[in-house]
């Protein structure tokens, strides 16, 4: 059944994200601080990994400037942060860093090539292999992440589902349309973006990383449009 690794790796992060609640609200606060560095450290590493599978620069700087500037002028990150304000209420959460932790989850885990590839995979008729491992990799990850950031990781669920359920979708209805270094140019895009995020987990500086997502679209129409010509 198509979507059927995309529903897998929902359960698996609902799951995870569960056990990481009970066990971070046991844990000593000096623990808890420690577990939140070291997540912004390997958040930092991952995205260097990740960009460093680019080989278009000018795929990436235009895909990152027209990205931020479409960001900012529809305040992407204003409008998330008010959304999740209207959510903690309804719902009754405390946590501060409710928006952080969604975001950081849904990064971490949607930016990857295994994402993609396994999305796309899926979507052509190859079978849920990739997404069922990346699944099994999320659901121990969000055990950490959930620990560290709070209950906002569960509700990464949300953009999760959406985006890699579209891009299978999209893959359906398309067939072979991502070629490989189009996965390669998104997933060095999603690289700079998540070095940033360890920028703002480790506290060094403020970045609106959320006004930088529509980068993500431009890397996939730069990379098609410099592939084609």
């Amino acid at each position: 059944m198509i979507l059927t690794g995309t529903i897998v790796n929902v359960f698996a992060v609902l799951i995870g994200s569960s056990i990481g609640l009970l066990v971070g609200s046991r844990l000593p606060k000096k623990i808890t601080t420690s577990v939140f560095n070291a997540m912004g450290l390997f958040t930092m590493f991952l995205g260097f990994y990740m960009a460093l599978k680019g080989h278009n620069f000018l795929v990436m700087v235009f895909s990152l400037i027209l990205g931020t500037i479409v960001g900012e002028m529809m305040s992407l990150e204003t409008k998330v942060e008010g959304l999740s304000d209207r959510l903690k209420k309804v719902l009754k959460l405390g946590n501060p860093k409710f928006t952080e932790g969604m975001l950081t989850a849904f990064l971490l885990f949607c930016m990857g090539s295994m994402t993609i590839l396994g999305a796309i995979d899926e979507g052509v008729g190859n079978g849920s292999e990739i997404l069922l491992t990346k699944s099994l990799m999320d659901g121990f990850s969000s055990i950490a992440l959930a620990s560290a950031f709070g209950i906002g990781v569960i509700f990464s669920v949300i953009p999760l589902f959406i985006f890699q359920g579209g891009i299978t979708l999209f893959a359906w209805w398309l067939g072979e349309f991502f070629p490989e270094v189009m996965i390669n140019d998104l997933t060095a895009v999603g690289g700079i973006l998540l070095i940033g995020l360890g920028v703002n987990i480790l506290e060094l500086k403020h970045i609106k990383i959320m006004n930088m997502l529509p980068a993500l679209l431009f890397a996939i129409l730069f990379s098609w449009i410099a592939n084609a010509v």
